[in-house]
């Protein structure tokens, strides 16, 4: 086939197409659907039935980089701080320490079973160290699994925020093998580097990044989305720019973003979920393009092997090590070390050494191949079976909702009630997002001269405008008059309109 721009598009739209309709499909079957995009772009590669020949790697990281910037920065605006703050020492502990151990359990069991070098086992190692955050944050959200006490979000807090981990050791151990007259400790400056830039960048680019997005008049909402992508990307590339660590730093960023009162918040929030899918899918059938699997075949007996000792005891030791100083049950800690799914990310990281030319970099990146489809296989498969016999939670049964009351279930509030803004207010002339709304309300209609406005973050409130408000419960009342006025010169018609649970 001539490989013409309409037939390039054609071709990778029906992969595009078939995934999707093959996804809705597979939690049927038990199937992950990572794992089917990843199928489905071996199918069309140069072994399979399309006979697609995509050999390049370089290429391959570059969409790999940019998809796992719109994976994490989406799974950061998605993490409520609130949810994450108790249990943010045990995550970051598991991010940066569980790591860590992963890759120094792993590399030695690596050194002592092959031929590697040690430098080169720990590679390996360093590699698959840690949770993939587009695995974790698709298969827990796509199973709806409603885990006991607050293991989701240490789950969801520990895949987003250790990539940047596993890259720094990535990068260290590459440098290692490629200059073998350097020692360990000429790696531990720029781990140190790596780590403390990148958290400082993520928190002031997303600061920065708040008071552009609330201040910049664009006129247009759609262009609000496309603001945040921009700023995603100088605040990923302006990070590494300085020597830190992009990848953390838009995390950092993305949390901060997440959990701060922005103008068209909704749009944004829906942009970069959809965005995210897309990102992941087109990765898995790229990452599935370049490999193939007639070269896998030769290091299957090794890859499994070294597949089962990282899910039955590196991750599981890393785990009760980086755990060992908090309180908390056996059953927990045994579940979150069987959440530890590998993915794209360390197909992803594989391709560095490739492109530096070691000597074993097309073994290195076989097995971490296999590695990953193995881990997305055996445990992403069997999340609520363990689930369920860990006594941790079970999985959700969601029913469709009619048309308004999905409508209301975005805005899961109980009561409605209507606020007049008298002149004197202090909401007068302010934009809804400089009021600092509770969560606990939503305004969801302004009515003004007998017409009605579509609020939005930018929306300015008028004096005599009714705001219709959509409430946790009537004692959040006080706090939507304190930030409307400080005061109470509000008057207030108390109308029970919804019951939205």
């Amino acid at each position: 086939m001539n490989l013409s721009i309409e037939n390039i598009l054609l071709i990778g739209s029906l992969l595009l197409f078939i995934s999707i309709v093959v996804g809705k499909t597979s939690y049927r079957f038990g199937v992950p659907t990572l794992l089917l995009f990843l199928a489905i772009g071996m199918l069309a590669g140069s072994d399979g039935l399309v006979g697609i020949r995509f050999d390049d790697p370089k290429l391959a990281q570059f969409i790999g980089v940019v998809s796992l910037n719109f994976i994490l920065f989406s799974g950061g605006l998605d993490t409520h701080w609130p949810s994450v703050k108790p249990i943010l020492r045990e995550g970051l502990m598991l991010s940066t320490l569980g790591v860590l151990l992963t890759a120094t359990i792993l590399g030695t069991f690596v050194w002592y079973v092959t031929d590697f070098t040690i430098y080169e086992s720990m590679l390996l190692g360093s590699i698959v160290s840690s949770t993939d955050a587009a695995a974790v944050f698709s298969i827990l959200r796509s199973k709806n699994l409603a885990l006991r006490t607050n293991l989701r979000p240490t789950l969801e807090l520990e895949s987003g925020s250790n990539d940047p981990m596993a890259y720094v050791l990535t990068l260290a151990f590459l440098t290692l093998v490629i200059n073998q007259d350097q020692g360990l400790l000429s790696i531990i400056p720029m781990l140190l580097q790596q780590m403390i830039l990148g958290a400082i960048a993520g928190l002031a680019f997303g600061r920065l990044s708040k008071l552009i997005i609330n201040n910049i008049k664009l006129g247009f909402e759609g262009l609000y989305p496309v603001l945040v992508i921009a700023l995603m990307f100088i605040t990923f590339s302006a990070t590494g720019f300085i020597g830190g660590n992009g990848f953390l730093s838009i995390y950092i960023c993305a949390v901060y973003l997440g959990n701060q009162d922005l103008i068209h918040k909704s749009t944004i929030l829906k942009m970069f979920d959809g965005l995210a899918w897309l990102m992941q899918i087109v990765l898995f059938l790229t990452l599935g393009l370049l490999v193939f699997p007639s070269e896998i075949i030769p290091y299957m007996g090794i890859g499994l092997l070294i597949s089962v000792f990282l899910i039955l005891i590196a991750r599981p030791l890393s785990v009760f090590i980086s755990l060992a100083f908090f309180k908390m049950k056996l059953r927990r800690r045994v579940y979150i070390s069987w959440v530890g799914l590998r993915g794209a990310v360390p197909i992803v990281f594989a391709t560095y050494p490739l492109l530096a030319g070691i000597e074993k970099a097309s073994m290195i990146f076989n097995i971490v191949f296999f590695i990953s489809v193995t881990s997305v296989l055996i445990q992403g498969t069997t999340l609520s079976l363990f689930a369920k016999w860990l006594n941790v939670g079970l999985p959700e049964k969601i029913e469709p909702l009619p048309e308004f009351e999905q409508f209301v279930s975005d805005f899961p509030k109980t009561e409605m009630e209507e606020l007049t803004i008298l002149p004197d207010s202090f909401a007068v002339n302010k934009r809804i997002v400089d009021l600092h709304f509770p969560k606990s309300a939503f305004i969801v209609m302004i009515k003004r001269e007998g017409k009605y406005v579509r609020p939005g973050g930018s929306t300015i409130i008028e004096a005599n405008d009714t705001l219709v408000i959509l409430l946790d419960d009537k004692e959040c009342l006080k706090e939507v008059c304190r930030a409307l006025a400080n005061q109470y010169p509000i008057a207030v018609k108390f109308h029970k309109v919804v019951n939205g649970s």
